[in-house]
């Protein structure tokens, strides 16, 4: 059926007119290169379906995701998408894009959960949490502070989209020079690779010597998403173990690294054994979570500390058993810029690019100046964990995103799990360990358990439920017909699939009685089923 304008109105009769010519041609033309004729006709008749689109109620062009959802066959199957303004966690925070385009404190959030307006006079209606019906991902520079080729990334780079008008057209990448994206894409893979450096394994990326950020900064997307304010104490660790009657892999190994300078009794420095890449840390028999430092230590005055000795599993676990899972390092990052994320406001540090030890003694635990790991004056008055929440958040809401304790973050491999936001052993200029930078980022083993590694969770948005239909497999469920030597086919009934099962009468409707050489048209059980939603984040 076509409107005024020329345009199909049931993209569905293209598709049938395309299988019709199809069986036509390959009635009247019994060669091949009569077959070859049929299959080039009815790929023609449903490529100009394609071009042409699909027409709205008032007569205007539907393309791309407009045309989906008025499909009658595609849009049936999806839902619109919750209201993320209806979403509240206690402890966590969101990270996505508003109305407004900026970012709002946990304070404004509750608000805009009451229905307020927010106390300045300022609509509500401009500090929503924008929908998945549109782009509401965070855009911003990822990578180390140091590098300061960040600097050349323009903002019309950074606010660059690769949808809608923007899809067609690439801009030069900065850090390449004038070539395209397109273009630096094509030549890693199909250049030559450099018989020097040798190939790269999956996931390396090249890092800074001195806060082992990724180099050069890049621009990246991250969906959005809730992220808890501190990280996981001891206190709420606890409550998963006796729950669960979880044993961490730091008690099925039974030992843990513990620092040098923690040990109880000096004389175990002479007969431990030392981490090969971290000599100032030992590997200390009986210390786990509840004993950090082992034997005869406790966590019990340090219930609101972060838990630590535990592995990427033993975080994985946790998070769960809380319906959460662990964050990408992106999506960290994302959280600990608190939205300085263009090459103008990229700052070094959390609380801006003073580097002074004066100025980082109220905002982070640190090792300060003292000679490491035996010399802390305690500067920040703790040295080593320090209870969650001790120093002010940033500008989003979050705590502890830079000192106290590294952080596992989802992803990497086995052997090389990343952790991001450094500890109370870093400094902030990297002449020892880690410098305490927003990029700062390392990896461990998955199963090593220190005194200085902890975690926080994340949760994704509620997205719509989508659904696909599944036909019957005759190999998995067995044959659905016998045909006789008349050629009749007697259906045979199946245990629950006569109930789950509908039959496809869509054909119905395309073809007329008699199209085929048997008179009549084969139909197919179908069923529709929830479509599982393996993507919680676009990260990995």
């Amino acid at each position: 059926m076509r409107s005024d304008n020329g345009l199909v109105r049931n993209p569905s009769s293209f598709r049938a007119a395309g299988r019709i010519g199809y069986r036509r041609c390959r009635d009247q033309c019994q060669n091949p290169s009569g077959v070859a004729l049929a299959l080039f006709i009815s790929v023609l008749i449903l490529s100009s379906a394609n071009a042409a689109g699909v027409a709205g109620i008032d007569g205007t062009a539907k393309r791309g995701p407009e045309a989906i959802l008025h499909d009658e066959e595609i849009g049936s199957n999806l839902e619109p998408h919750p209201d993320p303004n209806d979403e509240h966690y206690d402890d966590m925070i969101y990270v996505g894009r508003h109305a407004c385009g900026t970012h709002h404190s946990t304070e404004e959030n509750l608000v805009l959960q009451r229905g307020g307006d927010g106390g300045d006079g300022e609509s509500t209606n401009t500090k929503r949490r924008l929908s998945a019906d549109v782009d509401n991902g965070i855009k911003y520079i990822f990578g180390t502070s140091f590098d300061e080729t960040h600097r050349d990334i323009e903002e019309e780079d950074l606010h660059h989209e690769r949808y809608g008008a923007d899809i067609m057209r690439d801009i030069a990448d900065r850090a390449h020079g004038a070539r395209t994206r397109e273009e630096v894409l094509k030549e890693r893979r199909h250049g030559k690779v450099d018989s020097d450096r040798g190939p790269k394994p999956f996931g390396y990326v090249d890092i800074h010597p001195l806060d082992g950020g990724v180099v050069p900064p890049k621009v990246v997307r991250v969906d959005p998403f809730f992220m808890d304010e501190a990280p996981v104490t001891n206190k709420e660790f606890a409550k998963f173990v006796r729950a669960t009657y979880y044993e961490t892999e730091a008690e099925q190994f039974g030992w843990s690294f513990v620092l040098k300078s923690f040990l109880p009794k000096a004389e175990m420095l002479e007969t431990a054994d030392v981490d090969p890449e971290a000599e100032d840390w030992v590997a200390v028999d009986g210390a786990y979570w509840r004993a950090p430092e082992g034997p005869g230590t406790s966590y019990k005055y340090r219930e609101n500390h972060p838990v630590v000795h535990v592995s990427h599993r033993d975080a994985a676990e946790y998070c769960t058993w809380k319906g959460k899972r662990l964050p990408g390092e992106r999506e960290w990052e994302a959280a600990a810029r608190a939205g300085h994320y263009g090459p103008a406001n990229r700052t070094l540090y959390a609380w801006g690019e003073d580097g002074s030890t004066e100025a980082a003694k109220n905002r982070a635990n640190l090792w300060g100046e003292g000679k490491f790991p035996f010399e802390n004056h305690a500067e920040d008055s703790w040295r080593g964990t320090s209870p969650v929440k001790t120093y002010p958040p940033n500008e989003f809401g979050f705590c502890d995103l830079t000192g106290n304790v590294w952080e596992w973050m989802r992803g990497g491999k086995h052997k090389t799990r990343i952790v991001r936001g450094a500890s109370y052993v870093d400094s902030l200029d990297g002449s020892f360990n880690h410098a305490a930078t927003l990029g700062a980022r390392s990896t461990l083993h998955g199963t090593t358990s220190t005194g200085n590694v902890g975690f926080r969770c994340v949760k994704s948005p509620q997205r719509r439920t989508e659904y696909h239909w599944v036909y019957h497999d005759e190999e998995t469920h067995g044959q659905l017909a016998v045909e006789d030597k008349y050629g009749k086919k007697d259906m045979i009934p199946q245990q629950g699939w006569e109930d789950q099962f509908e039959v496809d009468g869509d054909d119905d409707d395309e073809f007329e009685p008699g199209d085929d050489s048997d008179g009549y048209t084969e139909q197919k059980k179908k069923r529709k089923v929830v479509k599982p939603r393996t993507r919680r984040s676009n990260e990995l």
